[in-house]
């Protein structure tokens, strides 16, 4: 297979280089909150690293992919596919939250494993880190402690990012909340949600209220267990502790005055370092799916749903090929056909099967393995086993989950209803197709798709038009009276795969 050279990855790599230039290990990271199903959108997150982790190793530097789970983000909303009893953990850590199929040791287990499984399949060497360990192991400890004693400074820099109309609307006096301001949240050690008040800190030593029970409590930042910095400190604070290289991030957190832009002026002024080099991604569309897809109706699809219909080396394909900031659909309706065409050229793919083929042979020989390697040996075509098999199984589960009104279904019993609606002609017609195939026990495709044409074309050679109209009516017949349709596979191929008692039955008429 031919590697497709990527003219993006050279440029952002150039970047990377020229910011960080003497690194003994250059870390790429992606960051994912498994509140939900991890969808298509987030997942772009991640694949923007591939290629560039690649690009990297290929120029003889050593690489560190990491993907941080925000499984100690607090719960914030119960998604559609989830019990509405789950509300009662509005709030929590999510990693604190039982798992809805008391399977797993936690909800956000339940949402990290199925993009584990994914990326396993998909072959990306990727390290995890989950925040919910990094910081009850108290791992950020002195981190969290610098970030609250330049408290001051961080709200400084919040403030500089808000508009007047901004800090108008949420009636910020900008003195207050300055001294007011603490760059953290606690979860209750009372009801473990995040609902509490910092009543005092003094050096290290911090007194909070649980607002759920009003408990109070003093705990030592030194060795707490509870405490997390919100997601703008949170962020550069992590670029400093795994010494991040390069980020992606979508537009929401790439406008000026959000995430990046905060995190960036916090990285510098708080933590002393350079953050990291980041490019923007755009949105992906979806193409033969009603309804939008998001995380909070429960109806996303995941890199798993993907995996299903496009093969690991398709789906990285799509993934990459465009730079990061260009939009591009991902296909469940017959755009799909075009999209693993185009794949077989770019990487010079001539023994695989088309997905197109794979739907048609797949659904007229029940998906038996064994008989679609049989036809296309018939049909000359010596394609790699491992890649029918890989996309007949994606052409089926394309087809009957997304695609059920296209599945082609051949009739159990003769169409007489249809017959009453023919004419003479036309059931003669049907009649000798019916004596050719009694006649000629194996015709080969060839010889099928001359006696197709041949049949309606008889005694109409000097009139075109009207002979292209028999042609079109005769097969219209032939599709009505074996899988009930006005259309359907190439009918040449379909007589020669099925069974041919099969087709002689409901061709007796």
């Amino acid at each position: 297979m031919v590697k497709q050279k990527l003219r993006w990855t050279k440029d952002v790599v150039d970047r990377i280089l020229d910011k960080f230039p003497n690194e003994e290990v250059y870390t790429f990271a992606s960051g994912v909150s498994p509140s939900g199903v991890v969808h298509f959108g987030n997942f772009r997150d991640i694949m923007t690293c591939v290629p560039l982790v690649e690009e990297m190793n290929e120029r003889g530097f050593k690489t560190r992919f990491i993907l941080s789970w925000d499984d100690f983000d607090r719960f914030r909303k119960v998604p559609q596919n989830i019990p509405s009893s789950f509300e009662k953990y509005i709030g929590m850590p999510l990693s604190d939250i039982p798992d809805p199929e008391n399977e797993l040791p936690s909800y956000a287990r339940r949402f990290e494993i199925e993009l584990e499984e994914a990326l396993e399949e998909l072959e990306i060497d990727i390290e995890y880190i989950y925040q919910s360990e990094k910081y009850k192991n108290g791992e950020y400890n002195g981190l969290i402690i610098h970030a609250i004693e330049n408290r001051q400074e961080i709200a400084k820099i919040l403030l500089s990012l808000m508009s007047e109309k901004g800090k108008k609307n949420k009636n910020i006096d900008e003195e207050k909340y300055i001294q007011e301001f603490y760059p953290i949240s606690i979860y209750s050690s009372f009801s473990g949600k995040d609902n509490t008040k910092i009543l005092d800190i003094e050096e290290t030593r911090l007194e909070y209220r649980c607002l759920d029970t009003n408990k109070e409590e003093v705990i030592d930042l030194k060795n707490c267990s509870n405490v997390k910095l919100p997601w703008k400190v949170d962020w550069p604070m992590r670029w400093k502790f795994e010494g991040v290289n390069f980020e992606p991030g979508g537009h929401d957190h790439a406008s000026p005055g959000s995430s990046f832009d905060a995190a960036s002026r916090i990285a510098k002024k708080i933590f002393d370092i350079h953050p990291p080099v980041f490019i923007e991604y755009d949105l992906i569309g979806l193409q033969g799916l009603a309804g939008r897809m998001s995380i909070s109706t429960g109806t996303a699809i995941s890199p798993k749903n993907l995996l299903r219909i496009y093969t690991p080396e398709m789906l990285k394909w799509l993934y990459t090929r465009k730079k990061p900031n260009q939009k591009f659909d991902l296909a469940f309706d017959t755009e799909i056909f075009r999209q693993y065409d185009e794949y077989d050229k770019q990487h010079g793919i001539e023994n695989s099967i088309s997905f197109r083929q794979a739907v048609a042979f797949g659904q007229i020989l029940q998906w038996d393995l064994n008989k679609i390697y049989e036809l296309l040996d018939r049909l000359g075509e010596n394609y790699d086993k491992q890649i029918v098999e890989e996309r007949v199984k994606r052409a089926k589960h394309w087809l009957e989950e997304y695609n059920p009104d296209s599945k082609i279904e051949i009739r159990d019993s003769v169409n007489t209803k249809y017959i009453s609606q023919m004419s003479s002609e036309e059931k003669d017609m049907v009649k000798k197709l019916k004596d050719f195939l009694e006649k000629n026990n194996n015709p080969t495709i060839e010889e099928l798709t001359e006696i197709l044409y041949a049949i309606p074309r008889e005694g109409y050679e000097d009139d075109k038009k009207q002979m292209k109209e028999r042609q079109k009516t005769f097969f219209k017949h032939l599709y009505n009276l074996l899988i009930s349709q006005d259309q359907g596979p190439r009918l040449a191929t379909f007589l020669y795969a099925v069974d041919r008692e099969e087709i002689l039955k409901l061709l007796d008429i």
